[in-house]
């Protein structure tokens, strides 16, 4: 794909998040369309939030799960980019005139006290760069009509990255068996998913592995400061105005938010 295409597609992607609005999957109109593409078409549609103001705060690791992969049909996760515009603190309520059709996953999101650059990168290795873990909320959105979605087309919209929300205290890593960390999702009240680290690429840190050695080959850090969320422990769940949620993850915390209409 030429420089242009990319560009076009790429401020189309960023035209309809500014507008709550969704586009044709691109997979549809463009087959053709491979993943080192979508990649940089999400680079585009970033560079046009950096010119509105925005900062990048992180990373995300999305289709972190066996039944995720096998319905992209791929055999490995993706990544975006967390935003400062991205970033909600534990209570907070989130417009739904911000969104367009979300989904909400319980996870748990690592803080950098120190640079990971890949390849190379192990488990200990990313342990001693983790200043905590916490409960959070990814806010997954999609800019694509309907979640009609191959892989390509949530590369591209930056992994249908909407918003997160932070929990309400950090923990050393160190201390847990991230694998074995439980998991109960609350909507309005009711419990409607469960799940556990095991979830995530069988722990959430072989995910930030798979990350800082994926960015690696690409030249790009995980830098200290930055926030990594590491994937969904159980399934999403669609939200609508007037909900509350309510993650909470063994050892760790919890995490609220609602949805405002």
């Amino acid at each position: 794909m030429d420089q242009a295409f990319v560009d076009r597609i790429g401020d189309e992607l960023y035209e309809a998040l500014l507008a709550s609005a969704v586009v044709e999957p691109l997979t549809t109109r463009f087959p053709e369309l491979v993943i080192e593409d979508a990649y940089r078409i999400q680079q585009r549609m970033i560079e046009r939030r950096l010119q509105r103001g925005e900062r990048v705060v992180g990373k995300k690791i999305g289709v972190t799960s066996k039944a995720v992969m096998s319905m992209l049909g791929v055999h490995q996760p993706d990544f975006g980019r967390l935003l400062d515009g991205m970033i909600y603190n534990d209570g907070d309520e989130i417009p739904m005139q911000s969104l367009i059709q979300p989904k909400a996953e319980g996870e748990i999101a690592f803080i950098l006290k120190h640079d990971l650059m890949g390849p190379g990168i192990s488990a200990a290795d990313v342990l001693r760069a983790t200043d905590g873990v916490m409960a959070c909320f990814e806010i997954v959105d999609s800019r694509i009509r309907d979640w009609k979605i191959k892989i390509q087309d949530t590369v591209a919209d930056n992994a249908s990255c909407g918003a997160f929300v932070l929990g309400d205290r950090m923990v050393d890593a160190r201390s847990l068996d991230l694998r074995t960390c439980g998991m109960v999702l609350e909507k309005n009240g009711e419990v409607v998913v469960t799940g556990a680290g095991a979830a995530t690429l069988a722990s959430p840190v072989n995910a930030v592995v798979w990350l800082a050695n994926t960015l690696g080959k690409l030249g790009m850090p995980l830098k200290a400061g930055e926030i990594v969320l590491s994937g969904a422990l159980g399934a999403m769940v669609p939200v609508r105005a007037g909900d509350n949620l309510r993650v909470t993850i063994g050892g760790i915390g919890s995490c609220a938010v609602r949805f405002g209409g």
